[in-house]
Protein backbone atom coordinates (compact mmCIF):
# COMPACT_ATOMS: atom_id res chain seq x y z
CA UNK A 1 0.00 0.00 0.00
CA UNK A 2 1.95 3.01 -1.24
CA UNK A 3 0.39 5.89 0.67
CA UNK A 4 1.45 8.46 3.22
CA UNK A 5 -1.91 7.97 4.95
CA UNK A 6 -1.98 4.17 5.15
CA UNK A 7 -2.10 4.12 8.97
CA UNK A 8 -5.64 5.53 8.91
CA UNK A 9 -7.01 2.09 7.99
CA UNK A 10 -6.27 1.17 11.64
CA UNK A 11 -8.85 3.74 12.77
CA UNK A 12 -11.53 2.84 10.21
CA UNK A 13 -11.34 -0.94 10.69
CA UNK A 14 -14.65 -1.73 12.46
CA UNK A 15 -13.49 -4.85 14.30
CA UNK A 16 -9.84 -4.11 15.12
CA UNK A 17 -8.48 -6.74 12.72
CA UNK A 18 -6.24 -4.12 11.11
CA UNK A 19 -3.87 -3.08 13.88
CA UNK A 20 -0.83 -0.91 14.37
CA UNK A 21 2.18 -3.19 13.96
CA UNK A 22 4.53 -1.12 16.20
CA UNK A 23 1.87 -0.93 18.95
CA UNK A 24 0.60 -4.53 18.73
CA UNK A 25 0.98 -6.49 22.02
CA UNK A 26 2.78 -3.55 23.71
CA UNK A 27 0.03 -2.25 26.02
CA UNK A 28 -3.66 -2.40 26.89
CA UNK A 29 -5.82 0.68 26.30
CA UNK A 30 -6.70 1.03 29.99
CA UNK A 31 -3.01 1.24 30.94
CA UNK A 32 -2.50 4.37 28.85
CA UNK A 33 -2.75 8.04 29.72
CA UNK A 34 -4.08 10.13 26.82
CA UNK A 35 -2.81 13.70 26.32
CA UNK A 36 -4.34 15.99 23.70
CA UNK A 37 -1.60 17.72 21.72
CA UNK A 38 -0.57 18.68 18.18
CA UNK A 39 1.85 17.28 15.63
CA UNK A 40 5.04 19.21 14.78
CA UNK A 41 6.54 17.03 12.02
CA UNK A 42 5.15 19.38 9.34
CA UNK A 43 3.42 22.76 9.15
CA UNK A 44 -0.16 21.43 9.15
CA UNK A 45 -0.44 21.12 12.94
CA UNK A 46 -2.60 17.99 12.89
CA UNK A 47 -4.51 17.44 16.13
CA UNK A 48 -3.34 14.29 17.92
CA UNK A 49 -3.66 12.34 21.15
CA UNK A 50 -0.42 11.08 22.68
CA UNK A 51 -0.98 7.82 24.60
CA UNK A 52 1.76 7.19 27.16
CA UNK A 53 2.59 4.71 29.90
CA UNK A 54 4.92 6.05 32.55
CA UNK A 55 7.78 7.92 30.86
CA UNK A 56 7.26 6.39 27.40
CA UNK A 57 5.08 7.43 24.45
CA UNK A 58 3.30 4.24 23.36
CA UNK A 59 1.32 5.49 20.36
CA UNK A 60 -0.06 8.56 18.59
CA UNK A 61 -3.61 8.66 17.25
CA UNK A 62 -5.61 11.42 15.49
CA UNK A 63 -7.98 13.83 17.19
CA UNK A 64 -10.97 15.26 15.33
CA UNK A 65 -10.54 18.77 13.92
CA UNK A 66 -12.62 19.41 10.81
CA UNK A 67 -10.73 22.61 9.95
CA UNK A 68 -7.24 21.09 9.89
CA UNK A 69 -6.87 17.30 9.66
CA UNK A 70 -10.49 16.08 9.93
CA UNK A 71 -10.09 12.65 11.59
CA UNK A 72 -6.88 11.62 9.78
CA UNK A 73 -3.13 11.93 10.32
CA UNK A 74 -0.17 11.07 8.12
CA UNK A 75 1.97 7.97 8.68
CA UNK A 76 4.89 10.15 9.74
CA UNK A 77 2.78 11.73 12.49
CA UNK A 78 1.41 8.36 13.62
CA UNK A 79 4.57 6.26 13.67
CA UNK A 80 7.52 8.57 14.38
CA UNK A 81 7.04 8.43 18.17
CA UNK A 82 9.73 5.78 18.77
CA UNK A 83 12.23 8.47 17.71
CA UNK A 84 11.37 10.34 20.93
CA UNK A 85 13.33 7.82 23.01
CA UNK A 86 16.31 7.21 20.70
CA UNK A 87 19.52 9.25 20.38
CA UNK A 88 18.36 11.66 23.08
CA UNK A 89 20.63 14.23 24.69
CA UNK A 90 20.49 13.70 28.47
CA UNK A 91 23.19 15.90 30.02
CA UNK A 92 24.91 19.22 29.27
CA UNK A 93 28.25 18.47 27.55
CA UNK A 94 31.42 20.35 26.62
CA UNK A 95 33.83 19.27 23.88
CA UNK A 96 37.26 18.67 25.37
CA UNK A 97 40.70 19.25 23.83
CA UNK A 98 40.68 15.67 22.51
CA UNK A 99 37.50 16.37 20.55
CA UNK A 100 35.30 14.22 22.79
CA UNK A 101 32.30 15.41 24.75
CA UNK A 102 32.43 15.42 28.55
CA UNK A 103 29.23 15.55 30.65
CA UNK A 104 29.22 18.59 32.96
CA UNK A 105 26.78 20.34 35.27
CA UNK A 106 24.36 22.96 33.98
CA UNK A 107 26.27 25.62 35.94
CA UNK A 108 29.57 24.79 34.19
CA UNK A 109 28.03 24.53 30.70
CA UNK A 110 26.25 27.90 30.97
CA UNK A 111 29.38 29.53 32.43
CA UNK A 112 31.47 28.43 29.42
CA UNK A 113 28.89 29.79 26.95
CA UNK A 114 28.56 33.07 28.87
CA UNK A 115 32.33 33.52 28.91
CA UNK A 116 32.70 33.03 25.13
CA UNK A 117 29.72 35.21 24.27
CA UNK A 118 31.44 38.27 25.80
CA UNK A 119 34.64 37.66 23.82
CA UNK A 120 33.02 38.27 20.42
CA UNK A 121 31.58 41.39 18.79
CA UNK A 122 27.76 41.73 18.72
CA UNK A 123 27.69 41.49 14.89
CA UNK A 124 29.54 38.15 15.11
CA UNK A 125 26.76 36.55 17.18
CA UNK A 126 24.22 34.51 15.17
CA UNK A 127 21.19 32.49 16.27
CA UNK A 128 19.20 29.94 14.27
CA UNK A 129 15.88 28.48 15.47
CA UNK A 130 15.19 24.91 14.36
CA UNK A 131 12.13 23.66 12.50
CA UNK A 132 10.55 22.21 15.69
CA UNK A 133 10.99 25.37 17.82
CA UNK A 134 8.00 26.76 19.72
CA UNK A 135 7.09 30.46 19.81
CA UNK A 136 8.09 30.90 23.47
CA UNK A 137 11.67 29.76 22.91
CA UNK A 138 12.02 31.80 19.70
CA UNK A 139 10.96 35.09 21.32
CA UNK A 140 13.41 34.46 24.19
CA UNK A 141 16.27 33.66 21.80
CA UNK A 142 15.50 36.83 19.86
CA UNK A 143 15.33 38.98 23.00
CA UNK A 144 18.54 37.42 24.36
CA UNK A 145 20.54 38.09 21.17
CA UNK A 146 19.01 41.57 20.88
CA UNK A 147 20.21 42.37 24.42
CA UNK A 148 23.69 41.27 23.37
CA UNK A 149 23.49 43.70 20.44
CA UNK A 150 22.84 41.18 17.63
CA UNK A 151 19.84 40.94 15.35
CA UNK A 152 21.18 38.06 13.25
CA UNK A 153 18.53 35.48 14.02
CA UNK A 154 16.28 33.47 11.74
CA UNK A 155 14.39 30.21 11.49
CA UNK A 156 15.29 27.19 9.35
CA UNK A 157 13.47 27.11 6.03
CA UNK A 158 12.61 30.82 5.92
CA UNK A 159 15.52 31.87 3.70
CA UNK A 160 17.80 34.86 4.12
CA UNK A 161 15.63 37.96 3.81
CA UNK A 162 12.05 36.75 3.70
CA UNK A 163 9.55 39.59 3.85
CA UNK A 164 7.59 39.26 7.10
CA UNK A 165 5.68 42.56 6.80
CA UNK A 166 2.48 41.07 5.37
CA UNK A 167 1.22 37.80 6.83
CA UNK A 168 -0.58 37.07 3.56
CA UNK A 169 2.89 36.66 2.01
CA UNK A 170 3.63 33.48 3.99
CA UNK A 171 0.31 31.87 4.97
CA UNK A 172 -2.17 29.47 3.37
CA UNK A 173 -4.73 32.26 2.99
CA UNK A 174 -7.56 30.08 1.66
CA UNK A 175 -7.34 27.96 4.86
CA UNK A 176 -6.97 24.17 4.73
CA UNK A 177 -10.72 23.57 4.83
CA UNK A 178 -11.27 26.44 2.38
CA UNK A 179 -9.30 24.58 -0.31
CA UNK A 180 -12.41 22.41 -0.78
CA UNK A 181 -14.15 25.44 -2.34
CA UNK A 182 -11.47 25.82 -5.03
CA UNK A 183 -12.25 24.70 -8.59
CA UNK A 184 -8.79 25.24 -10.11
CA UNK A 185 -5.38 24.74 -8.48
CA UNK A 186 -1.98 25.97 -9.63
CA UNK A 187 0.85 24.34 -7.64
CA UNK A 188 4.10 26.32 -7.94
CA UNK A 189 7.29 24.59 -6.79
CA UNK A 190 5.46 22.47 -4.23
CA UNK A 191 4.73 18.76 -3.87
CA UNK A 192 2.01 18.70 -1.19
CA UNK A 193 2.00 14.90 -1.10
CA UNK A 194 5.36 14.85 0.72
CA UNK A 195 5.43 18.40 2.12
CA UNK A 196 2.00 18.40 3.80
CA UNK A 197 0.16 15.10 3.35
CA UNK A 198 -3.03 16.34 5.03
CA UNK A 199 -3.25 19.38 2.72
CA UNK A 200 -2.71 17.04 -0.23
CA UNK A 201 -5.60 14.87 1.04
CA UNK A 202 -7.88 17.95 0.90
CA UNK A 203 -6.81 18.72 -2.67
CA UNK A 204 -7.41 15.08 -3.68
CA UNK A 205 -10.83 15.11 -1.99
CA UNK A 206 -11.76 18.28 -3.90
CA UNK A 207 -10.47 16.97 -7.25
CA UNK A 208 -12.43 13.72 -6.86
CA UNK A 209 -15.64 15.45 -5.72
CA UNK A 210 -15.75 18.38 -8.16
CA UNK A 211 -13.27 17.46 -10.95
CA UNK A 212 -11.28 20.61 -10.13
CA UNK A 213 -8.37 21.22 -12.49
CA UNK A 214 -4.81 20.98 -11.15
CA UNK A 215 -1.79 22.50 -12.87
CA UNK A 216 1.69 21.83 -11.50
CA UNK A 217 4.97 23.68 -12.13
CA UNK A 218 8.04 21.89 -10.78
CA UNK A 219 10.19 18.79 -11.17
CA UNK A 220 8.17 15.70 -12.23
CA UNK A 221 6.29 14.21 -9.27
CA UNK A 222 3.82 11.43 -8.56
CA UNK A 223 0.53 12.90 -7.38
CA UNK A 224 -2.38 10.68 -6.41
CA UNK A 225 -4.92 12.68 -8.43
CA UNK A 226 -5.24 13.91 -12.02
CA UNK A 227 -3.04 16.89 -12.78
CA UNK A 228 -1.39 18.61 -15.72
CA UNK A 229 2.39 19.06 -15.56
CA UNK A 230 2.83 22.53 -17.05
CA UNK A 231 6.61 22.94 -16.79
CA UNK A 232 9.57 22.83 -14.44
CA UNK A 233 10.66 26.44 -13.89
CA UNK A 234 9.64 30.09 -13.45
CA UNK A 235 9.41 30.71 -17.21
CA UNK A 236 6.12 28.72 -17.25
CA UNK A 237 4.80 31.04 -14.55
CA UNK A 238 5.67 34.06 -16.72
CA UNK A 239 3.80 32.50 -19.67
CA UNK A 240 0.70 32.07 -17.48
CA UNK A 241 0.99 35.67 -16.24
CA UNK A 242 1.24 36.98 -19.80
CA UNK A 243 -1.68 34.83 -20.98
CA UNK A 244 0.49 32.81 -23.40
CA UNK A 245 -0.15 29.47 -21.69
CA UNK A 246 -3.18 27.21 -22.12
CA UNK A 247 -3.65 27.10 -18.31
CA UNK A 248 -4.22 30.89 -18.21
CA UNK A 249 -7.79 30.46 -19.46
CA UNK A 250 -8.50 27.74 -16.85
CA UNK A 251 -7.45 30.18 -14.11
CA UNK A 252 -9.48 33.07 -15.53
CA UNK A 253 -12.63 30.95 -15.95
CA UNK A 254 -12.45 29.49 -12.42
CA UNK A 255 -14.84 30.87 -9.79
CA UNK A 256 -12.46 30.16 -6.89
CA UNK A 257 -8.95 29.70 -8.30
CA UNK A 258 -6.15 28.83 -5.85
CA UNK A 259 -2.41 29.22 -6.33
CA UNK A 260 -0.26 27.26 -3.84
CA UNK A 261 3.40 28.32 -3.65
CA UNK A 262 5.94 26.01 -2.05
CA UNK A 263 8.01 27.31 0.87
CA UNK A 264 11.12 26.02 -0.91
CA UNK A 265 10.93 29.25 -2.94
CA UNK A 266 12.00 31.17 0.22
CA UNK A 267 15.48 29.67 -0.26
CA UNK A 268 15.80 30.92 -3.86
CA UNK A 269 17.69 34.10 -4.76
CA UNK A 270 14.91 35.16 -7.18
CA UNK A 271 12.01 34.71 -4.74
CA UNK A 272 11.01 38.39 -4.98
CA UNK A 273 10.72 38.13 -8.77
CA UNK A 274 8.60 34.94 -8.47
CA UNK A 275 6.22 36.58 -5.97
CA UNK A 276 6.04 39.60 -8.27
CA UNK A 277 4.87 37.40 -11.18
CA UNK A 278 2.25 35.75 -8.95
CA UNK A 279 1.13 39.24 -7.92
CA UNK A 280 0.59 40.13 -11.59
CA UNK A 281 -1.41 36.89 -12.10
CA UNK A 282 -3.58 37.93 -9.12
CA UNK A 283 -4.06 41.41 -10.60
CA UNK A 284 -5.30 39.95 -13.92
CA UNK A 285 -7.66 37.38 -12.36
CA UNK A 286 -10.23 39.27 -10.31
CA UNK A 287 -11.55 36.02 -8.80
CA UNK A 288 -8.18 35.19 -7.24
CA UNK A 289 -8.30 37.85 -4.50
CA UNK A 290 -11.62 39.33 -3.46
CA UNK A 291 -13.23 40.18 -0.08
CA UNK A 292 -14.63 36.66 0.45
CA UNK A 293 -11.75 34.66 -1.09
CA UNK A 294 -7.96 34.87 -1.10
CA UNK A 295 -6.59 32.21 -3.43
CA UNK A 296 -2.89 33.11 -3.18
CA UNK A 297 -1.33 30.65 -0.73
CA UNK A 298 2.09 29.71 0.62
CA UNK A 299 2.42 26.13 1.87
CA UNK A 300 4.99 26.12 4.68
CA UNK A 301 7.18 23.11 5.45
CA UNK A 302 8.00 23.33 9.14
CA UNK A 303 6.10 23.78 12.38
CA UNK A 304 8.18 26.79 13.47
CA UNK A 305 8.11 28.86 10.26
CA UNK A 306 4.87 30.84 10.63
CA UNK A 307 5.47 31.77 14.29
CA UNK A 308 9.07 32.79 13.49
CA UNK A 309 7.88 35.22 10.80
CA UNK A 310 5.06 36.48 13.06
CA UNK A 311 7.68 37.23 15.74
CA UNK A 312 10.02 38.93 13.25
CA UNK A 313 12.89 36.43 13.16
CA UNK A 314 14.40 37.99 10.05
CA UNK A 315 18.21 38.41 9.96
CA UNK A 316 19.86 41.79 9.58
CA UNK A 317 22.65 40.47 7.33
CA UNK A 318 22.44 38.01 4.42
CA UNK A 319 25.85 36.44 4.99
CA UNK A 320 25.86 36.35 8.80
CA UNK A 321 26.96 32.67 8.91
CA UNK A 322 30.19 33.56 7.07
CA UNK A 323 31.14 36.19 9.65
CA UNK A 324 29.84 34.33 12.73
CA UNK A 325 32.24 33.75 15.61
CA UNK A 326 29.48 32.60 17.97
CA UNK A 327 26.63 30.46 16.57
CA UNK A 328 23.62 29.45 18.67
CA UNK A 329 21.71 26.53 17.13
CA UNK A 330 18.38 25.97 18.87
CA UNK A 331 17.43 22.56 17.48
CA UNK A 332 18.66 23.64 14.04
CA UNK A 333 20.10 20.59 12.28
CA UNK A 334 19.69 21.40 8.59
CA UNK A 335 21.69 24.64 8.47
CA UNK A 336 24.51 24.66 5.92
CA UNK A 337 27.66 25.28 8.01
CA UNK A 338 30.16 24.97 5.13
CA UNK A 339 30.88 28.72 5.21
CA UNK A 340 31.10 28.91 8.99
CA UNK A 341 34.62 30.00 10.12
CA UNK A 342 36.60 27.10 11.62
CA UNK A 343 37.29 29.01 14.83
CA UNK A 344 33.58 29.77 15.42
CA UNK A 345 32.13 28.65 18.76
CA UNK A 346 28.92 26.64 18.31
CA UNK A 347 26.29 26.03 20.99
CA UNK A 348 23.75 23.33 20.19
CA UNK A 349 20.55 23.34 22.23
CA UNK A 350 18.29 20.45 21.30
CA UNK A 351 16.78 17.10 22.19
CA UNK A 352 18.47 14.71 19.73
CA UNK A 353 22.06 13.91 18.80
CA UNK A 354 21.44 14.90 15.20
CA UNK A 355 23.47 16.76 12.55
CA UNK A 356 23.96 19.97 14.56
CA UNK A 357 25.82 18.11 17.33
CA UNK A 358 28.81 17.21 15.13
CA UNK A 359 29.98 20.82 14.95
CA UNK A 360 28.99 21.84 18.52
CA UNK A 361 31.40 22.98 21.24
CA UNK A 362 28.72 22.91 23.94
CA UNK A 363 25.53 20.84 24.06
CA UNK A 364 22.53 21.95 26.11
CA UNK A 365 19.84 19.20 26.33
CA UNK A 366 16.27 20.39 25.69
CA UNK A 367 12.77 18.90 25.94
CA UNK A 368 10.94 17.47 22.91
CA UNK A 369 7.45 18.65 21.90
CA UNK A 370 5.84 15.78 23.86
CA UNK A 371 7.51 16.95 27.09
CA UNK A 372 6.75 20.68 27.15
CA UNK A 373 4.14 23.37 26.85
CA UNK A 374 4.64 25.35 23.66
CA UNK A 375 2.79 27.42 21.06
CA UNK A 376 2.97 26.63 17.35
CA UNK A 377 1.31 28.34 14.38
CA UNK A 378 0.35 26.16 11.43
CA UNK A 379 0.56 27.00 7.74
CA UNK A 380 -2.91 28.63 7.68
CA UNK A 381 -2.15 30.89 10.68
CA UNK A 382 -3.93 28.96 13.45
CA UNK A 383 -2.13 29.08 16.83
CA UNK A 384 -2.16 25.79 18.78
CA UNK A 385 -0.41 24.51 21.90
CA UNK A 386 1.33 21.32 22.95
CA UNK A 387 1.15 20.11 26.56
CA UNK A 388 3.53 17.73 28.39
CA UNK A 389 2.54 14.09 27.89
CA UNK A 390 5.64 12.50 29.43
CA UNK A 391 8.45 13.73 31.74
CA UNK A 392 11.64 15.18 30.26
CA UNK A 393 14.58 12.86 29.57
CA UNK A 394 17.59 12.94 31.90
CA UNK A 395 18.67 16.45 32.86
CA UNK A 396 16.97 18.15 29.88
CA UNK A 397 15.07 21.42 30.35
CA UNK A 398 12.49 23.36 28.35
CA UNK A 399 14.04 25.59 25.67
CA UNK A 400 12.83 28.92 27.06
CA UNK A 401 14.10 28.05 30.55
CA UNK A 402 17.60 27.30 29.21
CA UNK A 403 17.81 30.68 27.44
CA UNK A 404 16.39 32.45 30.51
CA UNK A 405 19.11 30.86 32.71
CA UNK A 406 21.83 31.61 30.15
CA UNK A 407 20.78 35.27 29.97
CA UNK A 408 21.21 35.57 33.74
CA UNK A 409 24.66 33.95 33.73
CA UNK A 410 25.64 36.22 30.82
CA UNK A 411 24.68 39.35 32.75
CA UNK A 412 21.80 40.37 30.43
CA UNK A 413 18.98 38.87 32.45
CA UNK A 414 15.60 38.56 30.70
CA UNK A 415 12.59 39.63 32.81
CA UNK A 416 10.51 36.44 32.46
CA UNK A 417 10.32 33.75 35.15
CA UNK A 418 7.16 31.91 34.11
CA UNK A 419 5.64 30.80 30.81
CA UNK A 420 2.80 33.28 31.37
CA UNK A 421 5.44 36.03 31.59
CA UNK A 422 6.90 34.89 28.28
CA UNK A 423 3.43 34.91 26.72
CA UNK A 424 2.73 38.43 27.93
CA UNK A 425 5.92 39.40 26.04
CA UNK A 426 4.60 37.57 22.93
CA UNK A 427 1.36 39.55 23.27
CA UNK A 428 3.27 42.79 22.67
CA UNK A 429 4.87 41.44 19.46
CA UNK A 430 2.31 39.07 17.89
CA UNK A 431 -0.96 38.89 19.87
CA UNK A 432 -2.42 36.42 17.35
CA UNK A 433 -0.12 33.72 18.82
CA UNK A 434 -2.17 33.73 22.02
CA UNK A 435 -5.54 33.24 20.32
CA UNK A 436 -5.25 29.48 20.76
CA UNK A 437 -7.19 27.23 18.37
CA UNK A 438 -8.28 30.27 16.37
CA UNK A 439 -7.21 30.96 12.83
CA UNK A 440 -6.13 34.56 12.51
CA UNK A 441 -6.63 35.43 8.81
CA UNK A 442 -4.13 37.74 7.17
CA UNK A 443 -5.33 41.14 6.03
CA UNK A 444 -6.33 41.08 2.38
CA UNK A 445 -4.01 42.75 -0.04
CA UNK A 446 -3.91 42.73 -3.81
CA UNK A 447 -0.14 42.72 -3.58
CA UNK A 448 2.00 40.21 -1.73
CA UNK A 449 4.85 42.70 -1.74
CA UNK A 450 6.01 45.68 -3.85
CA UNK A 451 6.81 44.96 -7.49
CA UNK A 452 10.27 43.45 -7.70
CA UNK A 453 13.14 44.66 -9.80
CA UNK A 454 15.24 41.53 -9.22
CA UNK A 455 15.95 39.24 -12.16
CA UNK A 456 14.26 35.87 -12.42
CA UNK A 457 16.47 32.82 -12.65
CA UNK A 458 15.91 30.08 -15.24
CA UNK A 459 16.73 27.40 -12.63
CA UNK A 460 13.87 24.86 -12.36
CA UNK A 461 12.02 24.50 -9.06
CA UNK A 462 13.77 21.87 -6.97
CA UNK A 463 12.52 19.07 -4.73
CA UNK A 464 12.23 20.43 -1.19
CA UNK A 465 11.52 17.14 0.61
CA UNK A 466 13.64 14.23 -0.65
CA UNK A 467 12.33 11.68 1.81
CA UNK A 468 8.87 12.04 3.38
CA UNK A 469 9.81 9.86 6.35
CA UNK A 470 13.05 11.66 7.30
CA UNK A 471 12.53 15.39 7.71
CA UNK A 472 13.63 16.33 11.25
CA UNK A 473 15.58 15.14 14.30
CA UNK A 474 12.70 13.03 15.70
CA UNK A 475 11.88 11.22 12.45
CA UNK A 476 15.57 10.64 11.67
CA UNK A 477 15.98 8.94 15.07
CA UNK A 478 12.94 6.70 14.54
CA UNK A 479 13.53 3.04 13.72
CA UNK A 480 10.03 2.75 12.21
CA UNK A 481 10.65 5.74 9.92
CA UNK A 482 13.99 4.16 8.86
CA UNK A 483 12.15 0.97 7.86
CA UNK A 484 9.54 2.98 5.93
CA UNK A 485 12.32 4.92 4.23
CA UNK A 486 14.14 1.71 3.21
CA UNK A 487 10.93 0.35 1.64
CA UNK A 488 10.32 3.66 -0.11
CA UNK A 489 13.72 3.47 -1.85
CA UNK A 490 13.27 -0.09 -3.12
Amino acid sequence: MTSELSGNVIDICPVGALTSKPFAFKARNWELKGTESIDVTDAVGSNIRIDSRGPEVMRIVPRLNEDINEEWISDKTRFCYDGLKRQRLNDPMIRGADGRFQPVSWRDALAVVAEVIHQVKPEEIVGVAGKLSDAESMILLKDFLNKLGSNNIWCEGNGKNTNADLRSGYLLNSSIQGLEKADCFLLVGTQPRVEAAMVNARIRKTVRATQAKVGYIGSPADFNYDHEHLGTGPETLVEIAEGRHSFSSALSKAKNPAIIIGAGIFEREDKDAIFSVIQSIAAKNENLIRPDWNGVNVLLLNAAQAAALDLGLVPESDNSIESAKFLYLMGADDVNLDKLPKDAFVVYQGHHGDKGVYRANVILPAAAFSEKEGTYVNTEGCAQQTVPAVPTVGDAREDWKIIRALSEVSGVSLPYDTISGVRSRIRTVAPNLLHVDEREPATFSTSLKPASTSKMSATPFGVTVDNFYMTDAITRASKIMAQCSALLKK
